[in-house]
């Protein structure tokens, strides 16, 4: 069962400003109990940090910023 535009959009919202905060939550946790790295070290795992939450959320993302399919065109 596909998701309504509509759907799509309050998922994502709700993906964005709750799922968000706690993966950076859980990502800067995860760099606190590893070892004092390098600093170019520690900023390559931030920027990979930060682009990975994206894949799982790309499907979900994907089209949101369109208008809605299927709604009526008024001409």
């Amino acid at each position: 069962m596909a998701l309504s535009h509509k759907a799509r959009k309050r998922w994502t919202l709700l993906a964005l400003c709750v799922g968000m905060p706690l993966y950076i939550v859980a990502a800067v946790t995860l760099v606190g109990w590893l070892p004092r790295m390098h600093v170019l070290v520690e900023l390559l795992l931030y920027v990979v940090l930060g682009i990975v939450w994206i894949f799982p959320l790309k499907p979900l993302i994907r089209g949101v910023g369109k208008p809605d399919p299927e709604a009526e065109v008024d001409d």
